[in-house]
Order: C-alpha cells, then structure tokens, then sequence
C-alpha cells in the first residue's frame, strides 16, 4: 500500500495514548485499521484503570474493532513498539501490518514480527517518544510494572 498516510492513523492513537494518561493510566494507543483505511477500532492502555494487566493500548483495540471475519490486510497502529503479548496477537491473528510511533523507549517484538512476515514500519515519531518518556521519567513504576520488569 504505497502513497498511505500512516500519521493520520497514528493521530488516532496518540489521542488515545492522551485519553490514557489523563485517566492517570499508561500513554499507549492503538487503532486496528481495515484494507480500507477506515479505523475498525481504537483503545489505550487500562491495565490501571481497569486492574486488568491484560487491557494494553493493541488489545483494546482489537477488541473495539470487534469480531471480524479475518484480520488479514488489517494494521495494527500503536503509539509504541508492542510487548511481547501484543505482538502474539499480532501473529495470532494474521495482522499483516504493524505501524509503530516510537521503538527508543521500549524496544519490542517487532523484529520477530518482520521475520515473520509481518510488514513493519517504524515512524519514530517525536511526539510519541516525547510522550513515552516524560511517563517513565514520572512514573518509573508503572512502567517497569506495565513492562514486567523491576524498577
């Protein structure tokens, strides 16, 4: 998909990375996008919000979008490179397309993703570097929380 506006999908995730930090919650986006460019489903990161460590900005997402009848020719916009976990449903489901905002802060599993076959396109895009590290810098211990690891 040449010619594609991946920064008008990734404002819809830093709007949700936004609505999550002002709920005093983890600034992580995600928006799920159909082969048609129209946004399936969008969400943030709730694990404080909800006490659901599950809730990340991709799951939310994916679950906003709702039940499809294949994720294939979907992406998968997320303001930071995705966990682990959200790069398994990434993979689960046949999402052929991970569009991410930043991979300085956190650096995830989007190489196993790429040598997966899953396009990869890291943006790294100031706002959501800035954002991500103003957080940890903040709050270092919801984010080694959020990431599995000691502070």
């Amino acid at each position: 998909m040449s010619g594609v506006d991946y920064r008008r999908w990734l404002a819809v995730a830093v709007e949700e990375a936004k609505a999550g930090l002002a709920e005093g919650g983890i600034p992580i986006g995600a928006a799920l996008v159909g082969p048609d460019g129209a946004v399936l489903g969008r969400g943030h990161n709730r694990r404080v919000q909800d006490d659901d460590p599950s809730v990340h900005g991709e799951t939310a997402a994916f679950r906003d979008a709702g039940r499809q009848r294949s994720y294939r020719g979907t992406t998968m916009v997320t303001t930071l490179s995705p966990c682990w976990y959200c790069s398994g449903l990434v993979r689960q489901f046949g999402i052929g397309r991970v569009v991410i905002g930043e991979a300085r802060n956190f650096h995830g599993g989007h190489d196993w993703l790429a040598e997966h076959g899953v396009e990869v396109v890291v943006l790294d895009d100031p706002e959501c570097t800035r954002l991500m590290a103003d957080f940890i810098a903040t709050r270092p211990d919801l984010w080694y929380e959020d990431i599995g690891e000691d502070a």
